[in-house]
C-alpha cells in the first residue's frame, strides 16, 4: 500500500493511518475505536491530510485546551478556544488565517453560533437562525458524540445545523455502547447519513422492535461497518499495551443502620410500585423510586470513605499514584480534606483548572492523587502517569466503567492497570456492580450512553428486582 502523503509532526501506528484513509475515503463518519487508541489524532489526521480548513471541533468543555494543544502539537496549524474575549471577532481570526481550527463547548453553541430561535422551548431545526459565519467551516469534529443522541435535545439540533452541508463530518465516542439502536438515529442524521438507512421510520422499524427495542442487529452492525464506522480493539491493534484487570474489594459501611433504614424504605416503595397498575401513576413512581436508588447509592459512598482514605494512604505510603473516581461534591470534599495535597478534575473546576490538575499529576513526582468525577473526568483526559485506578463510588454504566478506567488504560501506558472497586458489603453497590459488568448492552456496542441515571426501564427492573429479591 502507498505510503499515507500526511504533514502530521508525528509518525501514526498502522491502524491510524488506516482510520485516516477510511476518513478521507469516507469524508463523513464515526470513529468508535476503545479509549485510548488516539481517535483525536486519526480525526485531525484526516483534517489536516484534506486541508478542510478552518475546522471546528464540539467537544466537552473539560477537554477544550486538551484539543487546543493536540491540534498544535500534531500539526503546524493553530487552535482557538472560543471565549468571551474572542466572541465576536473570532471569525476574522479564522479568515485571516492567524487561526485554522475553532474549539467549542457544547454548551456554548448557542452562545456563539445562534442568532435567534423563532419557536418555543419545542423549537425545531427550521426555526434556529445560525449565524452566517458557521458557512466558512469545511469540516466539523464532534468529540464524545453520544451527547448528540437525543433528538429532542436543543444540543443536538445546533450540531445537527451547524454540520449541515460540510465536506467532513466526524463523529468520535470512545465506548460504542449504546442502550438501543435507536440513539444512532440522530447522529446519523448529523452525519447526514440517515437516509442511507432508509431514513429515520425505516431504521426504527428494521433495527428498533422488540421489548428491548433492538432486532437484527448483525445486520445493522455490518450495515455500519461498510458504510461509516470505524471500530478497533486495543487487544487487536495494540498488542504491546499492558493487561487491565479489575479487583472487587468489600468493605463494611460505617452508617450500617442509616443504609439500613433507607433500604427498608426503597423495598416498601417498591412492592407499592409492582402493585400499582395505573401507568402515569407507575411512571411517576418509577422516577421516584429512582432518586431513592441514587439516595441508597450516596448513603453507601458516604459510609466507604473511612475505607477509602486508608486504601488511598497505603498507595501513597508505597510511593505509588493513584487515580481516585467519585460521583459526588461531598465525596470529592472529604477526600480531599484528608489528602489536600490531591488534585481534582469536577465539575467545579474550570477548563485551565481541570488542566492544570491533569499536568501537575502526569509530570510532577510530588503530585501523587488525582481526586476525578466520573463526568468530568471520565472522558478525553490522558492519565498514564499512574497504572492503578480505584472507585470509591460506582458510575451507573458498563461504558462509564470503560471510559474512567482507560483514562490509565491507553497509548503511554508502560505498565498493567490496576483498576479496584470499593464496593459496600452488603449494599446496593454489588448489585448495581454485578448490572452494569454482566449486562454490556445491545450488539456488543455501537454507542455509549451518558445517563446520569439508569432511566432505562429494563435496567430499571433488574435493579429492582435484585433488592427485592434478597
Amino acid at each position: 500500500m502507498k505510503q499515507l502523503d500526511h504533514h502530521l509532526r508525528i509518525t501514526p501506528y498502522p491502524y491510524q493511518e488506516e482510520g485516516i484513509r477510511k476518513g478521507l475515503e469516507w469524508k463523513r463518519l464515526f470513529i468508535g475505536d476503545e479509549p485510548g487508541l488516539g481517535k483525536t489524532l486519526q480525526s485531525i489526521g484526516i483534517i489536516d491530510t484534506a486541508g478542510a480548513y478552518p475546522a471546528l471541533v464540539i467537544c466537552p468543555s473539560s477537554l477544550k485546551i486538551n484539543w487546543q494543544r493536540e491540534v498544535e502539537k500534531f500539526t503546524d496549524k493553530k487552535a482557538l478556544v472560543l471565549d468571551n474575549y474572542n466572541r465576536t471577532t473570532w471569525p476574522y481570526l479564522l479568515q485571516m488565517k492567524m487561526f485554522h481550527v475553532a474549539i467549542v463547548n457544547y454548551e456554548s453553541l448557542r452562545k456563539y453560533f445562534v442568532w435567534d430561535i423563532k419557536g418555543g422551548k419545542s423549537f425545531r431545526l427550521k426555526d434556529v437562525v445560525f449565524c452566517p459565519q458557521i458557512t466558512m467551516f469545511n469540516s466539523v469534529i464532534i468529540d464524545e458524540s453520544h451527547r448528540a443522541k437525543d433528538p429532542s435535545a436543543q444540543q443536538t439540533k445546533f450540531v445537527k445545523g451547524i454540520c449541515a452541508g460540510k465536506e467532513y463530518i466526524i463523529l468520535l465516542s470512545g465506548t460504542p455502547v449504546v442502550n438501543r439502536p435507536g440513539d444512532l438515529v440522530a447522529q446519523l442524521s448529523i452525519m447526514e447519513r440517515l437516509n442511507e438507512f432508509g431514513g429515520k421510520n425505516n431504521f426504527l422499524l428494521n433495527y428498533a422492535q422488540g421489548e428491548r427495542e433492538a432486532s437484527n442487529l448483525e445486520e445493522l452492525s455490518k450495515e455500519l461497518y461498510s458504510r461509516c464506522l470505524i471500530r478497533r480493539e486495543k487487544a487487536k491493534v495494540l498488542t504491546q499495551l499492558p493487561d487491565k484487570t479489575r479487583v472487587d474489594i468489600y468493605v463494611d459501611i460505617s452508617n450500617r443502620e442509616e443504609y439500613d433504614t433507607a433500604a427498608q424504605d426503597l423495598a416498601k416503595y417498591l412492592r407499592e410500585y409492582q402493585q400499582c397498575t395505573e401507568h402515569e401513576i407507575r411512571r411517576k413512581m418509577r422516577m421516584e423510586a429512582l432518586v431513592k436508588f441514587m439516595t441508597l447509592r450516596s448513603i453507601a459512598s458516604k459510609g466507604k470513605v473511612e475505607h477509602a482514605i486508608d486504601f488511598v494512604q497505603v498507595f501513597l505510603d508505597g510511593g505509588n499514584k493513584l487515580i481516585l473516581f467519585c460521583s459526588s461534591h461531598e465525596i470529592v470534599d472529604k477526600l480531599k480534606k484528608a489528602f489536600p495535597k490531591a488534585v481534582t478534575v469536577t465539575g467545579r473546576d474550570s477548563s485551565v483548572m481541570k488542566q492544570a490538575a491533569v499536568d501537575a499529576f502526569q509530570q510532577r513526582e510530588d503530585v501523587q492523587l488525582i481526586i476525578c468525577s466520573i463526568k468530568a473526568a471520565g472522558v478525553g483526559l490522558t492519565l498514564t502517569a499512574s497504572s492503578n485506578v480505584a472507585f470509591v463510588e460506582l458510575p451507573w454504566t458498563y461504558a462509564d466503567c470503560c471510559q474512567c478506567e482507560d483514562r490509565a488504560h491507553r497509548i503511554g501506558q508502560k505498565d498493567n492497570v490496576t483498576c479496584y472497586y470499593l464496593l459496600g458489603r452488603g449494599t446496593i453497590d454489588h448489585k448495581l456492580y454485578n448490572i452494569i459488568h454482566n449486562k454490556k448492552a445491545i450488539a456488543n456496542s455501537i454507542m455509549a450512553s451518558d445517563d446520569e441515571i439508569p432511566t432505562d426501564r429494563l435496567y430499571f427492573e433488574e435493579l429492582a428486582s435484585t433488592l427485592l429479591n434478597e
